[in-house]
């Protein structure tokens, strides 16, 4: 996983290198000469006129080369196509850059109920990362630290990446993320009469791969990019029904073979070793809504998207190989601040797994809150 995410990285920061020494080339070799300091501000070089007039990529006043005036109107086309919105309820911030800090922080919980109300729970240490970012349009570049190493507090092995592209039509999303290790049993069925404890658990790991893609219906007046990545303001309170469709791969190995044998007595169920090995393809049907408590200032966003569908479980996992009904569910919150060319957001969300088995439930989620504040320019 963790090579896996640094391919990635490279090679987005390779492609971004590439369009950057492309559109200089390119230019080379559509110029008629070589000179530029001298040359007076209609005539200079298309990028420089851009750069000159803060990046407003629609400016007749920019001579493009036909290969990038073809690029701007692909560019248009598509921002009319799936980006537009009733002026009436959401409107563009004007801005086209974006600059940031970001705090996320996150943790694994894990649950296996059992018959006459036993269960077993297990909640993972915060995992923390800070970083910072930088936006032009549709095009974001970041870096982010594991702020547990930064500030002295090392917890397990943990990577997560992210993906994600949102317009007025639909948001897709790709996630990537492991953890290992790091984890506290809270309950433990009727061990310590059934009561809460803090028990050091390093035993459990996972790896899970997640993609999903969903459509607003009423996306004319509805705004998911007001609330989770500001580039729109929403003007009047709006919601909007949603259906989509997800894929997740998740692979978990919880092993309770070496734990003290007292607390081992009262585990419940029939394994001291479960694996959860599975991929789900489910669908996605949901609602969102914005309240706008004050126009281009305060926001709050509420969005369930719960799925169904089917889990294929792999040989190798507990149950074996199996063919089974999938139910998952995500929950997201935002709380915005704009003022002027300020934000500010709290972002919480959950993502959770449900696997039935007519012994036992399991019950795996990720549980997030990210802080963000940022100015458009």
């Amino acid at each position: 996983m963790k090579s896996l995410l640094s391919r990635l990285r490279f090679a987005i920061a390779a492609l971004a290198l590439l369009c950057s020494v492309s559109a200089v080339a390119h230019d080379y070799a559509m110029a008629d000469s070589a000179v530029v300091d001298t040359i007076s501000a209609p005539h200079a070089k298309w990028y420089r006129q851009l750069i000159d007039n803060g990046f407003h990529i629609n400016d007749p006043d920019i001579n493009y080369p036909r290969f990038w005036r073809w690029c701007v109107d692909v560019y248009n086309w598509g921002d009319r196509t799936f980006n537009s919105y009733d002026p009436d309820y959401v409107v563009g911030a004007g801005k086209n850059w974006k600059a940031g800090l970001k705090s996320y922080n996150w943790t694994e919980n894990y649950t296996l109920l059992f018959p006459h109300k036993l269960r077993v729970n297990m909640v993972s240490d915060i995992f923390s990362d800070v970083g910072a970012y930088l936006s032009f349009m549709a095009v974001s570049v970041g870096y982010t630290l594991n702020a547990n190493d930064v500030f002295g507090h090392p917890v397990a092995n943990h990577h997560n990446f992210d993906f994600n592209f949102c317009c007025a039509l639909f948001s897709a999303n790709l996630n990537l993320s492991s953890t290992s290790g790091g984890t506290r049993i809270t309950r433990f069925g009727d061990y310590n009469k059934g009561e809460h404890l803090s028990q050091r658990f390093d035993d459990v790991s996972l790896s899970s791969v997640g993609g999903d893609i969903y459509y607003f219906f009423n996306h004319s007046r509805y705004s998911q990019a007001a609330a989770y990545s500001y580039s729109k303001y929403q003007l009047r309170s709006a919601g909007s029904w949603i259906a989509g469709a997800a894929v997740t791969h998740q692979k978990i190995d919880i092993d309770f073979s070496g734990l003290p044998e007292d607390m081992l007595e009262k585990l419940p169920g029939s394994y001291e070793r479960y694996r959860f090995h599975y991929t789900d393809y489910g669908l996605i049907g949901g609602y969102a809504y914005n309240w706008v408590l004050h126009p281009k200032r305060w926001l709050i966003n509420a969005t369930i998207l719960p799925s169904i569908g089917y889990r294929h479980s792999y040989e190798g996992a507990t149950e074996g190989r199996k063919d089974m009904f999938s139910t998952n569910v995500r929950a997201m919150m935002s709380v915005v601040y704009n003022h002027r060319s300020l934000y500010a957001s709290l972002v919480g969300r959950y993502d959770g797994h449900i696997y039935y088995k007519s012994a036992y439930t399991f019950v795996n989620s990720n549980n997030s809150v990210t802080f963000n504040v940022g100015f458009r320019f």
